[in-house]
């Protein structure tokens, strides 16, 4: 029995490689499409990295933009921290200006500070910012410049006034002295003086009756007589006069129960006077003037020296001598 038709018994059937050929098909399907896969892959990550790099650029230039108008906006701040000026310090119209300032600030600082912000008004608002820095500074330049010249004419000024000062206390230097030398030549014009002094040594017998010596052992007292010439300006009135006795060994007579002390002259400072007299002047006339002053005990031999005293003034003054005399005398 022959086989050699069999389809079952040969491998190489038509069936056979019907399969085979579908298979070859559906593997090239595959292929194609695990290739147009890939393709839509690559295609699509380019596309997207073409977008991304457009999106970083975008950022990138929104990124620069902002620090652009950032960078501004701290130039702005910096322009406005040179003023070195408060709110204190700047008055009326200027301080408006402040205020108005402030408020753009603020409005700048919080457009910058979101994420989103619009900053094509950022940029309108710090323009308008320096402007009105621009005009602030303008004003404070010339307001500095009017306080300079007020500095300067202050300055003039207080070196004018240090000058009338210095010419007023001149003035009253000068003014006091005139007057410390008017009241001088009026105390000095005031002075009396005496003329006409006479000295002598009176010999007192026991009868009362006396008689001038000139010898020490026989005076009993000195008679001190003078007048006080007429004088216009010293006004009348009781004038005190100091009279001062030196005896010939050259000390000063001083006898306290007889009313002797001290008294301050003008030129000699402190002097021991011997007698005071009171006077009563008339202004305009001469007075005479005579007194006698008589010491304890026997008088000396040689000059007894007088010397008057009125205001601390040496008015007059002379001498006596007294001699020692004879065994007859």
């Amino acid at each position: 029995m022959s086989t050699v038709n069999d389809p079952s018994v040969n491998p190489r059937t038509p069936a056979a490689n019907s399969g085979k050929d579908n298979r070859k098909l559906i593997y090239g399907a595959l292929i194609v499409l695990l290739l147009g896969t890939w393709g839509y892959i690559i295609f699509d990550k380019s596309k997207s990295k073409a977008e991304l790099d457009q999106l970083q650029t975008q950022f990138t230039n929104v990124d620069s933009a902002r620090s652009s108008i950032q960078a501004e906006y701290n130039d702005a701040l910096s322009r406005m921290d040179s003023l070195s000026v408060s709110n204190t310090q700047l008055q009326g119209s200027l301080a408006e200006r402040k205020t108005e300032i402030d408020k753009l600030k603020t409005e700048i600082k919080g457009i910058l500070s979101q994420k989103n912000g619009d900053l094509s008004r950022a940029k309108s608002k710090i323009a308008e910012l320096n402007g009105k820095i621009n005009d602030l500074l303008a004003e404070v330049e010339r307001l500095r410049g009017e306080n300079e010249t007020l500095t300067a004419n202050n300055q003039q000024l207080t070196v004018e006034r240090d000058t009338l000062n210095s010419q007023k206390q001149t003035l009253q230097q000068n003014l006091t002295t005139t007057q410390s030398e008017k009241e001088h030549l009026a105390d000095v014009g005031s002075t009396l003086h005496a003329s006409n002094i006479a000295i002598a040594a009176i010999d007192v017998k026991n009868s009362g009756k006396e008689k001038s010596t000139t010898t020490a052992k026989r005076a009993d007292l000195l008679r001190i007589s003078f007048n006080l010439d007429e004088n216009r300006i010293a006004p009348s009135g009781n004038k005190e006069l100091y009279v001062c006795i030196t005896a010939p060994d050259g000390k000063p007579i001083s006898i306290p129960a007889y009313g002797s002390g001290t008294f301050v002259t003008r030129e000699d400072g402190e002097k021991v006077f011997t007698n005071k007299v009171n006077v009563q002047y008339e202004q305009g006339r001469r007075t005479p003037v005579s007194f006698d002053w008589k010491q304890d005990g026997k008088y000396q031999t040689g000059d007894y020296k007088i010397e008057i005293y009125q205001n601390g003034y040496k008015i007059g003054g002379g001498t006596t001598t007294l001699k020692k005399g004879g065994l007859f005398s």
